[in-house]
């Protein structure tokens, strides 16, 4: 009996964490008709256990099902983007106040960090990996917050991992050309701030940065600079 539980609890955490992974990267686009057998055949799978899974990403809001007809991968709200941004706003402008007030070697480690996740933002780049590039430009604002919040700010960015990952996505999505360098420079622009311990300065580019994500996400080119 519990073999048998702890199969069927396996089979349903694959299920669960490959549509999960489809619905965050793209590859099953928002407002798209899924049905148990896409995520079943590749997983070699019964529909019970995606089905169950199905019943999870319902509950995140990710998925709503639709009885004999399928699920529908929920598009992103912009009732929902403006409150990452208003989020992602607040903590991070909470960091940048912190870590202009760092000692110097400290600062420069926290730069050092942000200056790898650049290069590998340029990296996925050159190698059209959409998916590399957004982990990378996730990584550049994490090593941020993580070196100027407390535990709870740094709780509260962490359960905004998926729908950050999921609104990054959308924010490339091929519409705007120039995007994925227009938001390197941007990141350059926000760390020359940082180490030039200029905090108004930091936050207008954050704010910016933040502005184009949001315009890019809800299907509107980003502001002339």
């Amino acid at each position: 009996m519990d073999d048998g539980s702890r199969a069927s609890g396996s089979a349903t955490e694959r299920a669960y964490r490959f549509a999960k992974a489809g619905i965050l990267d793209g590859s099953l686009p928002a407002g798209e008709l899924i049905s148990e057998g896409q995520v079943a055949r590749p997983l070699a799978l019964s529909r019970t256990p995606v089905r169950e899974a199905f019943l999870q990403l319902q509950a995140e809001g990710l998925l709503k099902l639709y009885p004999k007809r399928g699920a529908l991968v929920v598009p992103v709200s912009p009732g929902e983007v403006d409150a990452v941004v208003e989020a992602r706003d607040v903590i991070e402008s909470h960091a940048i106040a912190t870590v202009v007030g760092v000692d110097d070697e400290t600062l420069e480690h926290i730069a050092a960090a942000m200056d790898a996740a650049i290069d590998d933002q340029l990296a996925a780049v050159a190698a059209r990996d959409e998916l590399a590039f957004v982990e990378a430009d996730r990584q550049f604002h994490t090593v941020l917050v993580r070196a100027g919040c407390r535990s709870i700010l740094l709780e509260v960015y962490g359960t905004l991992r998926d729908r950050q990952l999921r609104m990054n996505m959308g924010a490339l999505g091929g519409r705007f050309p120039g995007r994925a360098e227009r938001l390197v420079a941007e990141h350059r622009q926000l760390l020359a701030g940082l180490r030039a311990r200029d905090r108004q300065g930091a936050v207008a580019v954050l704010r910016v940065h933040l502005a184009g994500t949001r315009a890019s996400v809800l299907g509107a080119p980003p502001a002339s600079a």
